[in-house]
């Protein structure tokens, strides 16, 4: 067993789980993270895509009561809007997502544009948080499937390497006139359904790469992210309850600055 590749495994691992539910960009952390580890072959690719279960388990672990009680009782209609909502928000970022697959991998996965995304979305957070604008939906339960849509529409934009999903829907949130804490947790469900079919996906188009050989290195990744998540969806909803998003944004500049001279 390569000790050395475990340690780049657990490390990778950290990186993806104290990143995707953050607005900064997953992507950006793990392009930086993959190339001063040198783990950057075609199965780094894979690994990157298949620890991203593990972030989005947590996230079904961490509310797995609500899941339970939205699941269980379809008669209510809290759960059947619940549910409507999410899949209205799902589509837009699926259907273009697909179709554009290809042209997304091919042209816009480089250090340059994930960098130039990283800048550009904290400049946009920043802005957004200092827009004046009205909070209309402080519960989930309140939401309407037309603010279900647009944040669908704002979640396309984070199919641009770097946008940051997070960013995208909670900023879109934002706009809609979610409160900072109903944008984050609508986020966090919303990553349920658009994760594991992007992940699905890829293992699926990239399933000639794996190996049992690889089973180790994605087990250590695959549980260091789902600590490493569930420990940030917890701490980010006591944070976003009293604070805004405006250091994510200068974040987001300083590090997509580094990422340009790194590069």
């Amino acid at each position: 067993m390569d000790l050395a590749l475990l340690l780049k495994a657990l490390l990778l691992g950290a990186v993806e789980g104290l990143t995707e539910f953050l607005p900064v960009s997953s992507t950006g952390h793990l392009i930086i993270a993959g190339d001063a580890l040198d783990f950057t072959d075609d199965r780094a690719k894979t690994f990157h895509i298949f620890i991203q279960l593990g972030a989005i388990l947590a996230v079904v672990w961490h509310y797995r009561s609500e899941l339970r009680g939205l699941t269980s009782d379809l008669s209510r209609e809290p759960a059947r809007r619940f549910w409507l909502n999410l899949l209205v928000a799902f589509t837009p970022a699926a259907i273009v997502g697909l179709a554009l697959h290809e042209q997304i991998k091919t042209y816009l996965f480089n250090p340059t544009t994930v960098a130039a995304a990283l800048i550009v979305g904290g400049i946009l957070i920043i802005l957004i948080e200092y827009t004046p604008r009205q909070e209309r939906v402080r519960k989930l339960e309140d939401l309407h499937p037309l603010d279900a849509l647009k944040i669908g529409f704002a979640q396309i934009t984070s199919l641009f390497p770097g946008v940051s999903r997070a960013g995208a829907t909670i900023m879109g949130g934002l706009l809609t006139g979610l409160s900072r804490t109903c944008a984050t947790e609508f986020s966090f469900f919303l990553a349920i359904p658009i994760m594991f079919a992007a992940t699905l996906f890829e293992l699926f188009q990239n399933r000639h790469i794996l190996q049992p050989d690889d089973l180790a290195i994605f087990a250590v990744g695959f549980v260091t992210a789902f600590i490493a998540a569930l420990i940030v969806v917890r701490v980010f909803l006591a944070y976003v309850s009293r604070h805004n998003f405006v250091i994510f944004g200068y974040y987001r500049i300083a590090f997509g600055s580094l990422v340009l001279v790194y590069f």
